[in-house]
């Protein structure tokens, strides 16, 4: 090939190779001026929302569900005033980065519209502020019964219409059940006398057995607020014999990856570790339990140093998603922070309204009140009020005197309650379960802003419940 087409050649590649730097630099250009002019447009319009991230199942099941807005910008910190929640319901904040999520700290009500809107959303870099809106809705409530039969016991699935139950699970012996966010842990008791504890998934698939402490009891069945951790009360077959354990309380997961390990003992550590009754402490790890000795403790599983908390005679509850209990004292009943361990007395009700048979805490601080007038040794009525902070009553259920009420449970919003009733009580005879019974029971739910009832169910131990009820 001669020198001058070769020279040629390069020539042509050298032209090329500056058109193709040309082109590359004005396609670099025009996509700067574009991101440019784009980022310039986004910082004009101010913080868009890109994603939206809720579950509305879980909002009204549990505290601390969270709706995530994720916007176009990194964000300057939203202060809660600029959040307004309709209907109106508690939450906090947090920003981080292009997030701002609002958290709320109780459950929501069921099958309700409910609206977030942040006013004043502004980029970290400052300019134009935004106003973002979102709406969601809530499912309608569903929950647990369980129904004892000749033919075996079995727990529903219904809802608050209470015309659709779902079989779940069935069992020849249940004595009591409780249901987590993903798990239903069910007692039940074989031939040979001794406990077992059932887990399934909430639709009664994958049954599995947890293992216990030995050959015995259960009793006192309790589940966590939050997660799969379960607790309950136990006590050897041998009871009565030396170094047989009795109403020891322990504590076991319910995920797949623990579902094998031995359960968790809680002890107080030099005192009495037979419990009388015990709660788990909502958004902690933390139990209070109180003893055959009469002494109520906060213990933690994790190794805490146990807290004293004086003498009790029983645990009424903790208000969900707080840490604020009710107990009975010797001289009456006191709210206590289990934060600072500081109480308050519960204000007292007009003595016409009758004699405080139970009370159940609710949030914000308010009580449900069991108040029965007597006369001599017979019950002429009794009712059960709402009692807010200076003792005011508000009655919202009233039982018949020929029938009997053997527990008030609350939903986790706060917006039902659930009475158990013994129907016709003296003839209606207990049945031969470790947890005895009325041979016919029934749920009644009352809507407590106005006592209206919204349906009344054959069974027991709705699942809102924290306790098993005592017959």
């Amino acid at each position: 090939m001669s020198t001058e087409v070769r020279t040629r050649r390069e020539q042509a590649r050298r032209r090329r190779s500056r058109a193709f730097i040309g082109a590359f630099g004005l396609v670099v250009a025009v996509l700067g001026v574009v991101g440019l002019a784009g980022a310039a447009v986004t910082t004009a319009q101010g913080p868009r929302v890109t994603h939206v991230s809720v579950d509305p199942d879980a909002a009204i099941s549990a505290a601390g569900s969270r709706m995530i807005f994720t916007t176009t910008q990194s964000l300057a910190d939203v202060d809660p005033a600029q959040v307004t929640v309709t209907p109106a319901a508690d939450f906090t904040v947090d920003t981080s980065g292009r997030s701002v999520g609002v958290r709320f700290t109780q459950p929501l009500w069921d099958d309700t519209a409910y609206t977030v809107t942040i006013d004043g959303l502004t980029g970290v870099g400052g300019g134009p502020a935004a106003s973002v809106r979102e709406s969601f809705t809530t499912p309608p409530l569903q929950f647990f019964l369980l129904q004892r039969g000749g033919d075996g016991d079995t727990i529903f699935r219904t809802d608050l219409a209470g015309d659709a139950a779902i079989p779940v699970y069935t069992n020849a012996h249940i004595e009591d059940f409780r249901a987590t966010a993903s798990h239903l842990v069910v007692a039940t008791l074989g031939d040979d006398g001794d406990s077992h504890l059932i887990v399934t998934d909430l639709d009664g698939q994958d049954e599995r057995e947890l293992p216990l402490p030995g050959a015995g009891t259960v009793t006192n069945l309790q589940s966590a607020d939050k997660g799969d951790l379960i607790g309950y009360t136990f006590t050897d077959a041998a009871v009565g014999t030396a170094g047989a354990r009795e109403a020891l309380l322990f504590t076991a997961s319910l995920t797949a990856a623990q579902q094998d390990a031995e359960p968790t003992p809680v002890l107080r550590t030099g005192g009495e570790s037979r419990v009388d009754d015990w709660r788990f402490v909502p958004g902690t790890d933390s139990i209070l339990m109180l003893t055959y000795d009469g002494a109520l403790t906060l213990v933690s599983p994790s190794g805490g140093a146990p807290v004293a908390l004086g003498n009790a005679v029983s645990i009424d509850g903790i208000a969900r998603g707080s840490a604020t209990a009710v107990v009975e004292r010797v001289d009456g009943p006191v709210a206590v922070d289990l934060a600072t361990a500081q109480e308050t007395p519960l204000p007292a009700t007009d003595p016409a309204l009758g004699q405080v048979n139970a009370t159940v805490p609710l949030v914000g601080g308010d009580t449900l009140r069991v108040l029965a007038v007597v006369d001599g040794f017979t019950v002429t009525s009794t009712t059960v009020n709402v009692v807010d902070g200076t003792g005011a009553a508000r009655p919202v259920f009233s039982i018949d005197p020929t029938d009997v009420l053997l527990q008030s449970c609350v939903s986790p919003s706060g917006r039902y309650a659930a009475f158990l009733i013994v129907p016709d009580a003296v003839s209606n005879p207990y049945d031969g379960y470790q947890l005895p019974l009325p041979e016919r029971v029934q749920t009644h739910v009352v809507s407590l802003a106005d006592g209206d009832e919204v349906v009344a169910l054959s069974g027991f131990d709705i699942s809102w419940c924290q306790t098993p009820p005592r017959g």
